[in-house]
């Protein structure tokens, strides 16, 4: 008799690079729902199989590839295998993706047409950095993890980025006023057909709208800025039951359930990793 497959989750942040965090787990039960980040995300499959919903479609990546997704974009992640699936994911903020970009000459970061590629190169740099900054080196972590994005914008991305924004639609007045709208009441948010009246539509007609516009649906979209904003807080050290309460939810359990099905991890477990590396040698004498 064996034991059944537990689902374990580290997330922590870049010791060499702040603008960076990385999450290194295995999951067979979790799945994460519909959300967006405000990084990139580079993630390295190890073993099995990681579905996930992306752009309108449901994508596969197996072992050996590189899973890529673009700031906020709404996507999902679950077991492909009943085994499920280990990872390694980067997440650079969008400040580094620049840096980045500006050593091949680039004026902005590219785009990604290819959401997950088979490149054993690519591949092989994200881990090295990957297990560099799992170590805490600093310098090794810093240097690989420049010298990875490098790489797989060299080989991988397109300048795609302008081009795209061209034909993309534009938010409806009626969804961009219920967004700011939302982004101003994470603690009260009015009922649907409050917010619908106050941009002067249906609520049916608003819940296209918004869903058209920014991928999920109101009540949906609030949550995950809700998420976006205790993430900062937590970096910022506050307790999370006192975060839940400052971004509106109910209480921390309510938090904790938002928070991981985003991220992976608990608040608790987010803010332990994350929190600010001390420099060696800085120490107070005894």
């Amino acid at each position: 008799m064996t034991d059944s497959p537990v689902d374990r989750a580290r997330y922590w942040r870049h010791p060499g690079l702040p603008d960076v965090e990385l999450l290194k787990a295995r999951f067979v039960r979790h799945a994460f729902s519909r959300h967006t980040h405000d990084t990139y995300a580079f993630a390295l499959v190890e073993t099995g199989v990681e579905e996930y919903s992306y752009r309108g479609a449901l994508r596969r990546a197996f072992a050996g590839s590189v899973a890529v997704v673009e700031p906020n974009e709404v996507h999902t992640g679950q077991a492909g295998t009943p085994s499920g699936w280990r990872y390694r994911v980067l997440y650079p903020g969008i400040g580094a993706v620049t840096d980045a970009a500006a050593d091949l000459g680039l004026p902005a970061p590219p785009a990604f047409p290819d959401d997950a590629f088979h490149a054993p190169e690519a591949a092989r740099r994200l881990r090295a950095a990957h297990m560099a900054a799992e170590r805490g080196d600093r310098l090794s972590a810093s240097s690989l993890t420049r010298e990875a994005l490098v790489h797989i914008m060299r080989r991988h991305a397109r300048p795609v980025r302008r081009a795209r924004a061209q034909v993309a639609p534009a938010p409806s007045q009626a969804a961009a006023d219920a967004r700011d709208l939302l982004h101003g009441s994470l603690v009260d948010p009015p009922r649907l057909d409050d917010l619908a009246a106050a941009v002067g539509c249906t609520p049916f007609a608003l819940l296209r709208a918004f869903r058209s516009a920014y991928g999920l649906p109101p009540h949906a979209y609030l949550n995950q800025v809700r998420v976006h904003r205790a993430r900062r807080l937590l970096l910022d050290g506050v307790a999370p039951a006192q975060v839940a309460a400052a971004v509106g939810f109910a209480d921390q359990s309510h938090l904790s359930r938002h928070f991981k099905r985003s991220t992976g991890v608990p608040p608790g477990a987010f803010q332990k990793g994350v929190a600010p590396i001390e420099p060696r040698g800085t120490a107070s004498s005894r």
